[in-house]
């Protein structure tokens, strides 16, 4: 008899080749993003003496950079019909920009650089989404954003692993990271940035897409209303999700070390690239909406679980579990787009959802920024608490709406 388990291992194995390769340059990328990109709050207030509402700023600006290209970008990619060259064109900028941060001295510049780098997330993510939606069917959708979304963390799991590896040579069991140590952090980042943009260039293929150029428009009244409602609830639910920076800071605080922080993070990547897959299949087999309503609540109790949490050890064990939410509503989120939209939309979609979520970022990261210096640490997670609770709430209301109208339909 055929198993789940075994059954998932059969479509995994006819997944086309889109998939793994952009599986594959994703999990490139992450190795060389998030053996920097984590460190950079405290390579802030360690070594340049930044605010919480500074670092709070830049994380806001770099965000709402992406996200102001996001929504172009993925109109462009419909209008051209060609996803796969400005996908290679954003991880490209984001390869060349990363190493301008061994150089940066000030927060200023610190922002230019990450600023870049989330432009050239903005300009890839929409496009490289919607090619992934355009490569496979409605059937396995879940199954390949929930592959590609494993691949992106196991990337993220690999390059932390790099960095602790670094960092305990360097500076052992220091509080405080140091300039050399972020340094020499760069300069390893450089080769997999660079294989990550070989391999898309020369391995992806794009989709033809029935639709003619002329018909494409950037409009967001033309979207279905089902798809306007969600990015709605899911404005209200970024506004609480501030930059897990703040997570970071906050470990810190709590007392780990650097190489705690590090294998705090190393600890959610491994949770969450284990199980982003088999729940990326869930959601094919019990239905995206609901995976994402306990995905949100979830992320309530944890944001509520940090705010009160009084030891290192309590940071790292509600962090794993962090990884559990990660796992159960990326995957799920990107194939519910694919499900509310026809594919000649999905670039200008795909580019209206990430944006949603960019644009958020700024107030979000501000408000926490503002909230921790004003209230204390907790603050800003009783706040991303509140209104997770509030989103998932009103997304378990849409679900029913949304049912019911296709019940009366």
């Amino acid at each position: 008899m055929e198993t789940p388990q075994t059954s998932e291992r059969g479509v995994l194995g006819k997944l086309p080749r889109n998939i793994w390769i952009m599986t594959l340059t994703s999990f490139l990328t992450d190795i060389s993003s998030e053996m920097v990109l984590n460190l950079l709050p405290l390579y802030l207030a360690n070594v340049l003496g930044a605010s919480t509402a500074v670092i709070g700023l830049i994380e806001g600006i770099a965000e709402t950079c992406a996200s102001l290209l996001k929504g172009i970008s993925g109109w462009l990619s419909d209008k051209l019909q060609q996803r796969k060259w400005l996908a290679v064109a954003g991880y490209g900028l984001s390869a060349l920009s990363k190493p301008f941060l061994y150089v940066a001295s000030t927060w200023q510049a610190v922002l230019a650089v990450r600023a870049s780098d989330r432009i050239g997330k903005g300009i890839r993510t929409s496009p490289r989404d919607a090619l992934i939606a355009d490569t496979i069917d409605e059937r396995h959708r879940g199954t390949a954003f929930g592959l590609h979304r494993a691949g992106d963390t196991a990337g993220a799991f690999t390059g932390l692993v790099i960095a602790l590896v670094v960092v305990l040579i360097m500076q052992a069991q220091k509080v405080d990271l140091s300039r050399s140590t972020f340094q020499l952090l760069v300069l390893i980042s450089i080769l997999p940035a660079i294989l990550s943009v070989i391999v898309l260039a020369f391995g992806a293929k794009d989709v033809a897409l029935k639709v003619k150029a002329e018909q494409v428009r950037l409009n967001f009244m033309a979207l279905d209303s089902r798809f306007r409602g969600f990015l709605f609830i899911l404005a209200i639910f970024t506004l609480g999700n501030s930059s897990d920076a703040f997570l970071v800071l906050l470990a810190q605080q709590r007392g780990l070390s650097i190489a705690g922080v590090l294998g705090m993070l190393i600890t959610f990547n491994a949770v969450y690239a284990l199980l982003a897959g088999p729940a990326g299949a869930l959601s094919d087999r019990v239905g995206r909406r609901r995976l994402m309503i306990m995905g949100w609540l979830a992320y309530a109790i944890l944001y509520l679980g940090f705010a009160i949490t009084i030891s290192a050890w309590q940071i790292w064990a509600l962090y794993a579990l962090y990884g559990l939410y990660y796992a159960a509503t990326e995957g799920a989120a990107k194939a519910l787009v694919a499900d509310l939209v026809p594919s000649e939309q999905r670039g200008t979609a795909y580019g209206y959802y990430n944006a949603a979520i960019g644009i958020m970022a700024l107030p979000a990261s501000l408000l926490a920024g503002i909230l921790w210096q004003g209230f204390g640490p907790s603050a800003p997670f009783v706040a991303g608490f509140a209104l997770a609770l509030t989103a998932g709430i009103l997304l378990l209301l849409w679900f029913q709406r949304t049912q019911q109208a296709r019940g009366n339909g």
